[in-house]
């Protein structure tokens, strides 16, 4: 028996967030270990005036809570969790994405029912942007939510809330920019799928395309993760005052 070549040594596995790496897999990229601390790369991605602003947030003195508007009793976890359920359902409730696709034979029957098979890759964008609008509109309006919640505690929480407002501007078109740039991967990852099974997306059921199927609902879901970090940041913050 031939021993195993020595030459190419394993491709060494991504450390990093599980949306990075899901990413990373897909596109057969090799991604560098470590690199540029934390703090350089968000210097990089703050424009003076922005870094302006926060310093003047942070250096400024904590202002008094609101105390005119009183603060609403309620359960801000069970909110948030409700809103999260309804995102995650999205992605899992996706026609494109069903698996197993409905068979013709039963799909006969209710011709109005019955899914269309994508002949390429725009269905899923299109079902991607969408549900990208959705996890961007729904943790946009609970972390302003929060923010609100935040500044009627403390003048401590009111700072929190102003900084959080601050870096929600200046980061969110670098995040915009980046998460915007994800159907385009998902797009390289599905042609190279179809290829390598040397056919065309005529099959709703097709074992390449299940596969393409299964990833793109653990990308929307990893991306899910990450666009509600800062909202789980808010509650955590909010459980401790």
């Amino acid at each position: 028996m031939r021993a195993p070549s020595l030459d190419s040594p394993p491709r060494p596995a991504f450390r990093g967030p599980t949306f990075i790496r899901l990413l990373a897999r897909l596109t057969d990229d090799t991604l560098p270990q470590g690199g540029t601390a934390p703090a350089e790369r968000l210097s990089q991605w703050l424009d003076w005036t922005r870094a302006v602003v926060l310093s003047k947030v942070l250096d400024a003195k904590a202002s008094e809570a609101e105390q005119a508007t009183q603060v609403v009793d309620r359960d801000d976890d069970a909110v948030c969790a409700k809103a999260r359920a309804t995102l995650l359902a999205s992605i899992a409730e996706a026609p494109e994405l069903a698996i197993p696709q409905p068979q013709a034979d039963v799909a006969s029957h209710d011709d109005a029912a019955a899914p269309e098979a994508p002949s390429d890759f725009a269905p899923f964008r299109q079902r991607h942007l969408a549900l990208q609008r959705s996890m961007l509109i729904a943790t946009g309006r609970l972390r302003g939510d929060l923010r609100d919640r935040l500044a009627q505690r403390s003048p401590d929480m009111a700072r929190l809330a102003e900084v959080d407002a601050v870096m929600e501007g200046a980061l969110s078109p670098r995040e915009h920019a980046l998460l915007g740039a994800v159907p385009a991967l998902l797009e390289t990852h599905f042609e190279r799928l179809r290829a390598a099974a040397d056919t065309s997306a005529t099959d709703p059921s097709a074992a390449w395309l299940d596969g393409f199927r299964r990833d793109m609902q653990g990308v929307l879901i990893a991306e899910l993760d990450v666009r509600f970090q800062p909202v789980e940041g808010l509650l955590a913050a909010l459980r401790t005052h």
